[in-house]
C-alpha cells in the first residue's frame, strides 16, 4: 500500500522559513517524480514545485521561484520543500505527490501524479 506522509507544517510569521518533508512508503522512491502542490481556502489546488527522480531537474511556480527549494534524498526516501521568506499568501494546505516516471522532469500537472499525501497546513501571518 502506497502512503505519502507530509510533515513540517505550522504557523509562522511573514519572512520566516519552514521545511516540509514527505516520506513515501510502498514505492520505489528513486523511480518517482515528486511534486508539491498547495490549496488555499476557497481556491483550487495549484502546483508549487517538482523534481525529477534523480534530483537533477526542478521546476517551480513563478509565485515561489527564488524563495522555495525542492530537493530529495533518495537514500532516505524523502523529498523536501524548503520555504524561505514566507508570505501570508503562501498560507495553504501543502500536498506531496508522486508520479511513477523515472524519466520525467517534474510535472506541473496534477493528473500526472499517481499518489497524494493527506496534506500539511502552513499558515503565515503578517
Amino acid at each position: 500500500q502506497v502512503q505519502l506522509v507530509e510533515s513540517g507544517g505550522g504557523s509562522v510569521q511573514a519572512g520566516d522559513s519552514l521545511r516540509l518533508s514527505c516520506a513515501p512508503s510502498g514505492v520505489t522512491f528513486s523511480s518517482y517524480v515528486m511534486g508539491w502542490f498547495r490549496q488555499a481556502p476557497g481556491k483550487d489546488r495549484e502546483f508549487v514545485a517538482g523534481i525529477n527522480s534523480r534530483g537533477g531537474s526542478t521546476v517551480y511556480a513563478d509565485s515561489v521561484k527564488g524563495r522555495f527549494t525542492i530537493s530529495r534524498d533518495n537514500a532516505k526516501n524523502t523529498v523536501f520543500l524548503q520555504m524561505n521568506s514566507l508570505k501570508p499568501e503562501d498560507t495553504a494546505v501543502y500536498y506531496c505527490a508522486a508520479e511513477k516516471n523515472p524519466y520525467g522532469l517534474g510535472s506541473r500537472r496534477e493528473y500526472e501524479y499517481n499518489y497524494w499525501g493527506q496534506g500539511t497546513q502552513v499558515t503565515v501571518s503578517s
